[in-house]
């Protein structure tokens, strides 16, 4: 097996996630984010022979970072047909499911992915490298209104529309094509001394929306429940607020929206039970490790029976 993650990616709260899947040797265990394979690596070696380890990742740069056993299969696919993957290598359901949401150290080291503020690259964004709709797409075809909408929703930004107007107004004069050429165009609204956020939040907008990162996240969340066992762990930990509101809703109220359904006892009806009320969040000492992980929001949950 080989060993790549120190290079690719440190895994965040790798014990918490551990514990939080109570693992069973002999258990089907799924990380639908395998990325550097650190949580994965460590989920498998708690596995006997018995026990089997199913990754998903849609970039192709993640293959390096697996390796060859019996029970042991990687999924050259997004997690949101995760269903129908299982289906394929005739696995009905379960034990645990891992999802480490977000974009991984590597995606954001690796320059000419575009991903970070602190580099000049070509604006591409894309997890699957396989696809064709990058960043420079969005900001070089998107109308004001479509721009505003994306850095609103997904950024979150104070003033979307101003930072539209004001790409648009740039991208006129000279075509946008690098991170640095971006930055450069929103720098008259960037807000002074909280430029660092505002650029990271745009950001964060064009890579969601290039990767459709909250339709896959719904899509996947929704099919938790059909693929795990009775008592089996949902484990999601999530870097930002709109990735932890839907694990939040489903986890305690059934349903992705925050709407409660209730039977005719009034009892709530939702599949799953939180193991923890609130996120468990790093510890400062892993924080001053790994400054990736200061935003990490981790929440487990377990399948119940009489559930939806």
């Amino acid at each position: 097996m080989t060993n790549n993650d120190a290079t690719y990616h440190v895994p965040v709260m790798l014990q918490e996630c551990l514990d939080g899947l109570n693992i069973n040797p002999d258990g089907i265990y799924v990380d639908v984010t395998f990325g550097g394979g650190g949580h994965s690596r460590a989920i498998f070696e708690k596995l006997s022979s018995k026990g089997r380890l199913i990754v998903f990742d849609q970039d192709p740069d993640a293959r390096a970072n697996a390796w060859e056993a019996p029970n042991f299969h990687f999924v050259a696919a997004n997690f949101a047909f995760l269903k129908n993957h299982l289906r394929v290598l005739g696995i009905p359901a379960v034990d645990g499911i891992l999802a480490d949401l977000g974009v991984s150290s590597h995606q954001f080291d690796d320059a000419k992915r575009g991903f970070s503020i602190r580099s000049n690259e070509a604006l591409d964004m894309r997890m699957n490298q396989a696809g064709d709709f990058t960043a420079a797409k969005i900001v070089q075809t998107y109308d004001e209104e479509q721009l505003a909408a994306i850095f609103r929703k997904y950024g979150e930004l104070d003033h979307p529309f101003k930072t539209a107007v004001e790409l648009v107004k740039a991208r006129n004069k000279s075509k946008i094509k690098t991170t640095g050429e971006l930055m450069e165009a929103l720098m008259p609204v960037a807000p002074k001394f909280k430029d660092h956020k505002f650029f990271a939040q745009v950001f964060q907008a064009l890579r969601i929306e290039v990767n459709q990162e909250m339709d896959v996240l719904e899509k996947f969340l929704l099919q938790t429940a059909e693929v795990l066992k009775p008592e089996a762990r949902l484990v999601v930990m999530s870097y930002h607020s709109l990735e932890d509101r839907l694990v939040k809703n489903l986890m305690k109220r059934g349903n992705l929206d925050g709407s409660i359904e209730k039977d005719f006892f009034g009892k709530v009806l939702k599949p799953f039970e939180e193991v923890n009320r609130k996120p468990i969040l790093p510890s400062e000492e892993e924080i001053q490790r790994n400054t990736r992980a200061r935003s990490a929001k981790l929440r487990i949950a377990k399948r119940v029976t009489d559930g939806k």
